[in-house]
């Protein structure tokens, strides 16, 4: 009878060098320990370390083999072709199939050494299952390695190509941002302007969170319509460059040259002519589109006006297309 002390000692001996034995030399000092011990010695050990009994059942089959010399090679844990096969070998055309799910959704240059696909992991492994007809999808982390393998990565997409630009395009930079040293030098006011995003205004759902109390959320609509909001805002922003502060105007009309200006006085009687008591000219600079385009008429006939009820000399510098 072997006794429960015995199990203490064997339970320890294996706590300190289980984590530095390969699985085989596992086996072989399970069953040295068990023969040693006798009857019963097979089913001491196994519950003292927690090791199925065919275990070490196994390591026994080993000892008897390497005393008949017949034991595995030097360096070996297993006997060739022990264990189970991993499915990229079962399945030699798995990597190809993997690759053929994702080639209608892979974005970016097929020459470039990394490749990026918009498919989940989940979604590509029960494809793959079908398509192999395996009985069990694999796991996204297993995908995951074969897409490495494939030199696929998880990337976010990156705002890098440009339009065609124009030769001289730093060149009007460099002339707008010599011209606003100038004004900047002499106190004279150079201010930015710019229509924002616009926005519907309603009981519409918007993202964030705010504190209110427990289960009892702000109720929104459950579709964005317009015609369910009582309007869309405009928000126009002069941005002072000099005093580095911004003023904003709502609209809730349209995007006009006329609104435009008229935030732009509204900005010169509240803020302008108070921050630049002494004031004589006024550079704008602004973006090639929307209400404050070149291109506009009314925006010329307007910004005169501005010119004759301010006295300033006002000087306009648009920035080349494309840019803000």
């Amino acid at each position: 009878m072997i006794s429960y002390e015995m199990e203490e000692i064997i339970q320890e001996k294996w706590q300190g060098i289980e984590s530095t034995l390969n699985e085989r030399q596992r086996r072989l000092w399970l069953a040295a320990e068990a023969t040693s011990l006798g009857h019963g010695g097979i089913r001491c050990v196994s519950r003292a370390t927690g090791v199925a009994q065919s275990t070490i059942w196994h390591g026994l089959m080993d000892l008897e083999q390497q005393e008949a010399g017949e034991g595995l090679e030097a360096g070996r844990v297993r006997r060739p072709g022990g264990g189970r096969q991993k499915l990229i070998e079962r399945h030699p055309k798995l990597l190809k199939n993997l690759k053929s799910l994702v080639e209608s959704t892979t974005r970016g240059d097929p020459e470039a050494p990394l490749l990026w696909t918009t498919k989940s992991l989940r979604n590509l492994g029960e494809a793959l299952a079908k398509k192999l007809k395996l009985k069990k999808a694999p796991s996204p982390s297993t995908v995951s390695s074969w897409l490495r393998e494939l030199g696929y990565s998880l990337q976010a997409n990156r705002k890098k190509l440009e339009g065609k630009q124009h030769p001289d395009r730093n060149a009007q930079f460099e002339y707008i941002n010599d011209i606003g040293k100038e004004f900047l030098e002499a106190d004279e006011p150079w201010v930015s302007i710019d229509t924002k995003k616009k926005e519907q205004v309603g009981q519409f759902s918007r993202p964030g969170r705010e504190y209110r109390r427990r289960k009892k959320p702000v109720k929104t609509l459950t579709h964005d319509f317009p015609s369910l909001g009582l309007g869309k805002a405009i928000p126009y922003g002069v941005y002072d460059v000099g005093d580095n502060s911004g003023f904003v105007s709502i609209g809730i009309d349209h995007d006009t040259a006329e609104f435009a200006v008229e935030t732009l006085l509204a900005w010169w009687k509240k803020v302008g002519r108070k921050r630049y008591p002494k004031a004589k000219e006024l550079l704008i600079t602004a973006d090639c589109g929307g209400s404050n385009s070149p291109r506009g008429r009314l925006w010329r006939c307007r910004i005169q006006e501005f010119v004759d009820r301010t006295n300033l000399v006002v000087y306009v510098s648009h920035f080349p297309p494309g840019t803000s």
